[in-house]
């Protein structure tokens, strides 16, 4: 027996036949092959599967695939737009927010809700959001350090914009 779900993956409309069985993370990597969304514990321990669902960061590895039907959901690999890297992806980038990349999906995930929730996080406010992820590399300074600058080019581009 199969469930049949439609949802809006990185902007793209996709319809599948899933079991009603299949966790949201599995259906991503195996079915979709948006291998971003790192499974890191299997019980929702260590953020690597956070992705946005409805604008919202979830992780995907306790959710089932059916529960997502007509949703719209974004993935590490729906950051980048136009060819050019998502301020959080440049931020990690230039201050060096990863070491062997593992949590880096996730911990992107949950700092792009934070910034689209709040775009002026003090260093306290972006640590209590990063605390549902686990990095065992950087030390997490890095990690703020790279937040705040995804949070500054944020503000400085909407202040361009506005000009």
């Amino acid at each position: 027996m199969s469930v049949r779900i439609q949802v809006t993956i990185n902007g793209q409309s996709r319809e599948a036949e899933v079991e009603p069985r299949t966790l949201l993370v599995d259906f991503l990597r195996e079915h979709l092959q948006l291998t971003g969304t790192h499974v890191g514990c299997d019980t929702s321990s260590c953020g690597a599967c956070n992705i946005l669902i409805d604008g919202q960061s979830a992780k995907s590895c306790t959710m089932l695939a059916a529960q997502v039907d007509g949703s719209e959901i974004i993935t590490v690999e729906g950051l980048a737009q136009n060819g050019n890297l998502h301020p959080i992806q440049e931020g990690f980038k230039e201050e060096h927010g990863l070491q062997c990349g593992f949590c880096t999906p996730g911990m992107m995930m949950t700092a792009v809700d934070l910034l689209n929730h709040n775009p002026d996080p003090s260093e306290s406010e972006i640590r209590h959001a990063l605390e549902g992820n686990f990095c065992r590399c950087t030390g997490y300074h890095n990690i703020v350090r790279s937040v705040q600058y995804a949070a500054k080019k944020i503000r400085e581009s909407k202040k361009e914009a506005v000009a």
